[in-house]
């Protein structure tokens, strides 16, 4: 049985949606696709990114094509709850950098009827899975996985090599710090 909203808004029924991949892939220029289509839609959307991600924007989502959107920065993932009111999509960008209750709040909101739109680096910068993403994609309804093109040799790339000495697990960055690999050539350099 079929509630009338659901009818018109077919993808507003609760439900989990993770974009992952490497850096340069295009995550947030789908994030963003996805969050224009929901407001043609006329749905009520919320947009989140970590108060640490500061590279382009400190207020909005910013993608490597500048395109954005405006959103609100939070501490901790179970800032996201209190602040989702009313919402008809919560997209959360940069999801890496949340903490690992960010699975439990996607969840929370799901069962609320929320349509929740998460993109993030699947891995970090070792190749290891990266953060709260592996139990997002336990989760999560719908997985997208985009990559990027190596830059050592064209193939399709889904690592995120930082050309740095630095051994810090979290170390923002673009082009300068950080080369989409391909697995060979990623475990070429390492």
């Amino acid at each position: 049985m079929f509630l009338e909203s659901q009818i018109e808004h077919p993808m507003q029924k609760g439900s989990i949606e993770v974009i992952c991949g490497s850096m340069f892939s295009g995550k947030t220029e789908e994030l963003l696709r996805r969050l224009k289509r929901a407001k043609y839609a006329k749905l009520n959307i919320k947009i989140f990114k970590p108060k640490i991600d500061t590279r382009y924007d400190k207020e909005k989502v910013v993608s490597h094509d500048d395109n954005f959107i405006d959103s609100i920065t939070v501490d901790c993932s179970n800032d996201i709850i209190k602040l989702s009111e009313n919402a008809d999509v919560v997209a959360i960008d940069e999801a890496q950098f949340f903490d690992k209750e960010l699975y439990i709040v996607c969840n929370k909101l799901a069962i609320k009827g929320i349509r929740v739109i998460v993109a993030g680096l699947d891995m970090d910068f070792l190749g290891n899975p990266f953060g709260p993403i592996p139990n997002l994609l336990s989760v999560a309804e719908h997985i997208t996985k985009v990559h990027a093109i190596c830059v050592d040799c064209g193939a399709i790339a889904n690592h995120s090599f930082r050309k740095s000495e630095d051994e810090q697990l979290v170390k923002l960055g673009e082009q300068q710090e950080y080369k989409p690999l391909c697995r060979k050539c990623f475990n070429n350099q390492k």
